[in-house]
């Protein structure tokens, strides 16, 4: 079973997702955030479930896909390193962000 590892930046962004639908919806908003969190507690069992993201040639970079939202991360042996989590429709490649770990 793998180990999940998430960066201070994936947690800012799924705090930040709740806090944007919380706006309209506390219950949406928790429901959300949950299913995020809950996508990637099975990553685990499979870490290899998610598809190499498009924009990234680097087959250990990953995603899956939840509710519009694109949690990226990488696997490492096996450990998985949650990278970011943004919205479907954003441009992952207008991010400043590091999708490496140092």
């Amino acid at each position: 079973m793998a180990k999940i590892t998430w960066t201070a930046t994936a947690v800012d962004d799924v705090e930040q997702i709740g806090k944007f639908i919380e706006r309209d919806s506390l219950h949406y908003a928790r429901v959300v955030v949950s299913g995020l969190y809950d996508a990637v507690d099975r990553l685990r069992r499979f870490p290899l479930s998610g598809r190499k993201v498009p924009e990234a040639d680097d087959p250990d970079l990953r995603e899956i896909i939840i509710d519009g939202y694109r949690i990226i991360y990488r696997l490492r042996k096996s450990t998985i390193y949650v990278l970011t989590v943004i919205h479907g429709r954003q441009d992952l490649l207008s991010f400043e962000r590091s999708l490496t770990l140092k």
